[in-house]
C-alpha cells in the first residue's frame, strides 16, 4: 500500500521504482496507491499508469495519513499487507528486508525502525532528538517494546489488520502509534524491527512545513489512544470500519490502472 498526497512530481517514477523492487521478489504482489484527496493534478498524473498489479484509490477531501492507510488496507486482498509512505524517503529496497524478517520470525508485525543497527539513515539532529524523546514517551504511556514507531514501512498479517483497523480512530500523524498499541493489547505482540535505508527530503512535506502544529496534534492524539486504550477500554468492542462520503469515494475507485 502506498498512502499518497501531494506527490506529483514524482509519483509515476515511485510506483516504477516500488513495482520493480516488488518483482524480485517470489510472492504475488498487488500495490495499493491512495490519493488522499484532489490537492493537486496528482490524481490525474497516475491516470495512464497501466499494471495489472496496480490499483488507485482516490476521494476527494484529504483526510490524513491514517485514513489513507485504513482504507486503502480495507480493500486490500493479501495474507500480508503492508503500507509504505510516498517520497522514496525510505528506499524501497527495505521491503524485501521486512518481508524476508516476515517469514523468518513468523511474525505478526514487521516495522522499519530507524534505530534499528543496521540502518542507514541520513536524518537532521534536531528530529533526531524529537523523535527520541517521543518513543520514551510512547513507550511509557504503552509498554510497546520497539524503538521506533512512526517509520512508514509496515507489514501486518492479514487477520491483525482485520481485527484491530475497524477499531481505529486515529486519521493523521499518530496512526502508527494506535495501530500498534492497539495490535499489541489485543494480544498480537510478536513485532520485530528490521533495518531501513532512510534519506529524509522535507521540501513539501507537511511536518516540515507546520512542526509545532504537527508535534502538538501528534501529542494530543497520542493522549486520547491511551485514554480510549487505558482508560475507557474503547479497543475492547469492535466498531465499524469509519469512512465520510462512502458513495462518493467509490466513484472514484479505479482497478487495474
Amino acid at each position: 500500500m502506498f498512502p499518497h498526497t501531494n506527490k506529483k512530481k514524482t509519483i509515476v517514477k515511485d510506483i516504477k521504482n516500488i513495482q520493480k523492487e516488488l518483482e524480485t521478489l517470489e510472492c504475488k504482489y498487488e500495490i495499493i496507491i491512495v490519493v488522499d484527496g484532489f490537492v493537486d493534478n496528482t490524481f490525474k498524473k497516475i491516470q495512464p499508469y497501466k499494471s495489472p498489479k496496480v490499483k488507485i484509490i482516490a476521494y476527494p477531501k484529504n483526510q490524513g495519513k491514517g485514513h489513507a492507510v485504513r482504507y486503502g488496507m480495507q480493500h486490500a486482498k493479501g495474507d500480508v499487507i503492508g503500507f509504505l509512505d510516498a517520497g522514496m524517503d525510505l528506499n524501497p529496497k527495505g521491503l524485501a528486508i521486512l518481508l524476508a524478517d516476515f517469514q523468518k520470525y513468523h511474525a505478526d508485525i514487521v516495522i522499519g525502525s530507524k534505530r534499528h543497527p543496521q540502518s542507514k539513515v541520513i536524518y537532521p539532529r534536531k528530529r533526531r532528538v524529537i523523535s527520541y524523546c517521543s518513543q520514551k514517551f510512547i513507550k511509557l504511556l504503552f509498554g510497546l517494546d520497539v524503538t521506533d514507531t512512526q517509520v512508514g514501512m509496515k507489514f501486518f498479517r492479514r487477520d491483525v489488520v482485520t481485527k484491530v483497523v475497524p477499531r481505529l480512530l486515529v486519521k493523521k500523524f499518530a496512526f502508527d502509534v494506535e495501530v500498534l498499541s492497539v495490535a499489541h493489547y489485543l494480544g498480537y505482540k510478536k513485532i520485530f524491527e528490521a533495518p531501513i535505508e532512510l534519506k529524509y527530503n522535507f521540501d513539501g512535506s507537511i511536518v516540515s512545513k507546520n512542526m509545532i502544529a504537527a508535534l502538538y496534534h501528534t501529542f494530543m492524539d497520542t493522549c486520547a489512544v491511551f485514554y480510549r486504550l487505558k482508560i475507557i477500554h474503547y479497543y475492547d468492542k469492535k466498531k465499524a470500519f469509519r469512512t465520510k462520503s462512502v458513495k462518493m469515494q467509490r466513484k472514484y475507485l479505479l482497478n487495474s490502472i
